[in-house]
């Protein structure tokens, strides 16, 4: 048997005509990234040289900083010794020599009286500066009582900076040192020459005019560096400028960048080879997880259908073809309406079409009756799903189809075993207050009796009036009327019917249950409070269901009271609104409940009666959950016994009301 192979796409040659333009693409990437690398190392001497500038230019103004506080300080001490003492002119001149021979940048140094009036100059044979020269920084030294600044100038002797100390003696001012600095001489003592070797530095005020410049560097400049100088102010400040130099590290770079583009054009050209190779094993391994996927499909058993945008089937697995009895080719390709749809319901069918197309099917899914190509009906639940495709865009809807015909008919074989047990939990319950009704009965019918052979001897005597044998007559009326009521009670309670659920009071139907138990309770001695705190409003229900669950909890809670004293055996029944739902509490003073029995309290076949069924309260829970509410227990804390129980339930108001169908259940 010849070996099978399998073909080759047919666009498998322009791949592989792609692929082997690789090395050109490479070579291009190779260049980009040397561009690119050759940019990044610029971008990075940039940065480095600028925050190597920005490092020098603090170091260097705070050593300026340094200095002209020194300067201020000396300044200052001077001013302190020529206010403390006498003669302050030989003072200033034995002091203020001193100054002028170790501060190279000091170029004038003027004593001046409290008025501005110059004393005293040094050295002896230099101007005294005019007072509009310094007024500006006379007033403020003279308001603040500190050193103050003047504004530097340019004049035939150079650029200069002012400092105006004040001087005080006892506390009060005597006068200022005028002190005048050559900004040059600063700049040429102060900038170290490696500092100078590397950048050009410049004083200049904030209109960019320079008053002082130190360099000894040549080139293009590259950047450049301002950062105020404050002391003194007023717009001063430095600015270093950064030069380029010649430097063969980029030709250096860029000559190992091309050494390895070659080296990446002949590895591209290996890995081409080792390409192709590795594309025949993905291909492989692409069919075998093609076939894979193929299998799994095959072996869901759920339908699965995907349509686009507009609701044409675009895919059907095999199972969603074996629940249809379609084939794919019957169904791909196929608009609405589709062919297992059930021809009675097209209406409704195409209706929850176009909820689904437009976005708006029920999160939960949905049910809907289809029909098989033989014509056989099936209940379907579908639950959709947008399709969306590996470019994350939307392109149609993706369905999982489920049969659920059989659940549902095991479902509504359970409803109606469960309405068969509530049925037969009625007839039981009448079983046992026959007794109590059959004498119950026997009062209305006796004094029926009773009334009836007196009318008649009254009619035999010859004295008789017509208003006593009306009277008569009217209270035998009445008795019957009761034995009647009582006899439509027991009627409408053990009648067998579908549950229908309508607008009822559930006070009257408080009432109607309490009229069937009020004799047994009598019976036992047992007295029956019915408490309302407030109106109810109307609510959805199935009376004779609501009636079944009222007389459950009474028997029991008269039950729960055969050991208790005689004048604490009381029921009470207490209605209330909460929110938009009723409630009915029915509390006993009875013996209670242990933990471990108030745990099983719901269970199917769990009694503590030696005689009990155990459904009883079972059944009461299916009954009150069916009309949407909540039945519950709880201690009776209002107990007189300190024991008791409480079973409370609620039923919504009937405009809030959306019970399930009988199916449901």
């Amino acid at each position: 048997m010849s070996p099978r192979f399998s073909p080759s796409p047919p666009h498998a040659p322009a791949r592989i005509s792609w692929m082997l333009a690789l090395p050109k693409l490479g070579v291009v990437l190779l260049v980009l990234a040397v561009i690119s690398l050759l940019w990044l190392l610029h971008r990075n001497d940039q940065e480095e040289q600028k925050a190597s500038l920005i490092g020098d230019v603090l170091w260097l103004e705070q050593n300026l900083r340094f200095h002209l506080s020194g300067n201020e300080g000396q300044l200052q001490q001077l001013a302190l010794d020529i206010g403390n003492q006498e003669g302050r002119g030989n003072i200033f001149r034995l002091r203020g020599l001193h100054l002028l021979k170790t501060l190279p940048e000091l170029a004038r140094l003027n004593l001046m009286d409290e008025r501005g009036q110059a004393i005293d100059t040094l050295p002896v044979l230099s101007a005294t500066p005019s007072k509009p020269e310094y007024i500006e920084m006379f007033e403020q030294a003279k308001a603040l009582g500190r050193p103050s600044y003047g504004r530097p100038s340019l004049g035939p002797e150079g650029p200069r900076q002012t400092l105006l100390v004040p001087i005080f003696s006892q506390n009060r001012s005597a006068g200022f040192l005028l002190a005048e600095f050559d900004l040059q001489i600063m700049l040429r003592d102060q900038v170290p020459w490696w500092f100078a070797e590397k950048y050009r530095v410049r004083m200049i005020d904030d209109s960019g005019i320079e008053y002082a410049a130190k360099s000894k560097v040549a080139g293009t400049p590259s950047l450049n560096y301002l950062l105020p100088l404050d002391p003194p102010g007023y717009g001063m400040g430095l600015e270093v400028t950064a030069y380029r130099s010649a430097d063969i590290t980029a030709q250096r770079i860029l000559a190992v960048a091309i050494v390895g583009l070659a080296l990446g054009v002949l590895w591209s050209l290996w890995a081409i080879r080792r390409l192709i190779r590795s594309r025949l094993a993905v291909e492989a391994a692409l069919r075998q997880e093609h076939a894979f996927r193929q299998s799994m499909e095959d072996s869901l058993t759920a339908g699965m259908r995907a349509r686009d945008l507009q609701g044409k089937i675009i895919y059907v697995n095999p199972a969603f073809c074996r629940m249809t009895g379609f084939s794919a080719e019957d169904l791909i390709g196929h608009l609405p309406p589709m062919p297992y749809w059930d021809p009675e319901e097209i209406e409704e069918t195409m209706a929850l079409n176009r909820a689904v197309l437009s976005g708006n099917a029920p999160s939960d899914g949905f049910e809907i009756n289809f029909r098989r190509k033989d014509g056989s009906p099936f209940r379907a639940l579908i639950y959709e799903s947008p399709l969306i495709d590996g470019n994350g865009e939307h392109t149609g809807w993706m369905g999982s189809v489920l049969d659920v015909t059989e659940k549902r008919r095991a479902e509504e074989l359970a409803r109606q075993q469960q309405e068969k047990l509530q049925f037969t939990s009625r007839l039981v319950t009448m079983g046992e207050m026959a007794s109590t009704l059959a004498h119950e009965l026997n009062q209305p019918l006796a004094a029926i009796a009773s009334y009836a052979t007196g009318c008649a001897n009254r009619l035999e005597s010859d004295h008789w009036q017509a208003e006593e044998i009306r009277a008569a007559l009217d209270k035998l009326s009445k008795q019957a009327q009761r034995a009647g009521e009582i006899i439509r009670r027991v009627q409408d309670f053990v009648r067998k019917s579908e549950p229908k659920l309508q607008s009822c009071c559930l006070e009257d139907v408080i009432g109607d249950s309490l009229a069937l138990v009020e004799a047994d309770a009598r019976q036992h001695g047992i007295n029956i409070e019915y408490l309302r705190s407030e109106p109810l409003p109307p609510v959805l229900a199935d009376r004779v269901m609501i009636e079944q669950v009222l007389i459950n909890l009474f028997r029991n809670a008269m039950d729960a009271m055969a050991a208790t004293e005689a004048p604490l055996r009381r029921i009470t029944v207490r209605t209330w609104l909460q929110g938009s739902e009723a409630v009915v509490a029915v509390a006993d003073q009875g013996c209670g409940l242990p933990p471990e029995t108030a745990q099983r309290l719901f269970e199917a076949f769990y009694t503590t009666k030696p005689d009990g069924m155990g459904i009883g309260l079972s059944i009461c829970r299916s009954i009150i959950e069916f009309h949407r509410g909540r039945l519950w227990y709880e201690p009776n804390t209002r107990s007189l016994s300190g024991q008791g129980t409480v079973f409370a339930f609620t039923l919504p108001e009937e405009i809030h009301a959306h019970p399930q169908s009988p199916s449901g259940r």
